[in-house]
């Protein structure tokens, strides 16, 4: 695990427009669920996971694939080896070797 794992990470100006736009469509998505479906521990939980996600997303977004800050730091994660069956560059649980 990275050592700034648990640290906060300013978002430069272009991340947090990205967080931004994670998190209106979020909160357009919240507003179907709660229109769409019905009361209970089922719409109470999908909101609640919806919230996570989002969170998630916007870390990842301040991150690279291998939980290092995409922000202050000297190196170029494009450079980094991938195993050649790795599907996708990036894909959840992904570290380079």
């Amino acid at each position: 695990m990275d050592d700034t794992t648990f640290n906060y990470l300013a978002p430069s100006g272009e991340q947090l427009a990205r967080m931004q736009r994670v998190r209106t469509a979020a909160q357009i998505f919240s507003r179907v669920i709660e229109q769409e479906v019905p009361e209970g521990p089922d719409k109470t939980y999908t909101l609640r996971k919806l919230r996570e996600v989002a969170m998630w997303a916007n870390v990842a977004i301040t991150r690279h694939a291998d939980g290092s800050p995409r922000i202050g730091i000297d190196r170029d994660p494009e450079a980094e080896d991938y195993p050649p069956t790795h599907p996708v560059k990036g894909d959840l649980g992904s570290v380079p070797l």
